[in-house]
């Protein structure tokens, strides 16, 4: 005989990696070319151009990673606090925190015995497992591991970043302003699709989400550079 496998794809074990990733290369190709068309808006020379384009680059890769590696230790501090507070009521009140946990069971819809059952099973098994999933809320797919996320964040923004920066350096100077915005927002058009992707949802709602937050970006920026460059 042969057993049906009933196989499962979920995706919340990439929301770690996925968040950073998406965020930097998005943030990398959009600030990067804002910044490219709205020095190029001024009237900037190809080689001011390319420099204030790296410059940013490198600063935002900088940015990303620090700003990243910071706001998820942060949530990484507070799980643990979490986790030491729950490790020292469970040594001090088992017997509550066993209480609070077929309570909790019981709002998810168990009947009282069962609850206390499944809670005494769980208990034996892992009781800060246990506790840490139903009552926390944290779990090993979701955990915030800040390394990972400013390299994933740092690299990514790198990449993206250098779209535009490839194709300021390979336009004609004329030409600058129109192929990175096009380039560029097709660039994350895909991204958007591959992003949505990844994550299970629709890809076209992704690219039309990103492309028109980035397009505005670029026409904002680039009506500054025409305005101040000519004032100046």
């Amino acid at each position: 005989m042969r057993s049906n496998v009933h196989a499962e794809r979920h995706f919340t074990q990439r929301i770690g990696w996925l968040r950073a990733a998406v965020l930097g290369a998005n943030d990398g190709i959009v600030s990067t070319a804002a910044l490219v068309v709205g020095v190029a808006a001024a009237q900037a020379t190809r080689s001011s151009i390319l420099v204030a384009g790296l410059a940013g680059l490198v600063a935002g890769a900088m940015s990303m990673a620090a700003g990243e590696y910071v706001s998820v230790s942060s949530q990484a501090d507070t799980e643990k606090a979490d986790l030491a507070r729950e490790r020292r009521e469970l040594a001090q009140s088992p017997d509550a925190e066993l209480d609070e946990l077929r309570g909790i069971y019981e709002k998810r819809g168990l009947d009282p015995e069962l609850a206390r059952r499944v809670a005494e099973q769980l208990t034996a098994h892992d009781v800060l497992a246990a506790h840490m999933r139903d009552e926390l809320g944290i779990t090993e797919a979701q955990a915030a591991r800040p390394i990972q996320a400013a390299l994933a964040s740092a690299a990514t923004f790198s990449v993206g970043a250098a779209l535009p920066l490839l194709i300021a350096v390979t336009a004609p100077t004329r030409l600058i302003i129109a192929l990175v915005s096009a380039g560029s927002l097709a660039c994350l058009a895909v991204l958007g699709a591959l992003a949505a992707h990844a994550g299970g949802a629709g890809r076209w709602r992704g690219a039309l989400r990103v492309t028109f937050w980035s397009a505005l970006a670029l026409a904002l920026t680039a009506t500054v550079g025409r305005l101040f460059g000519t004032s100046v």
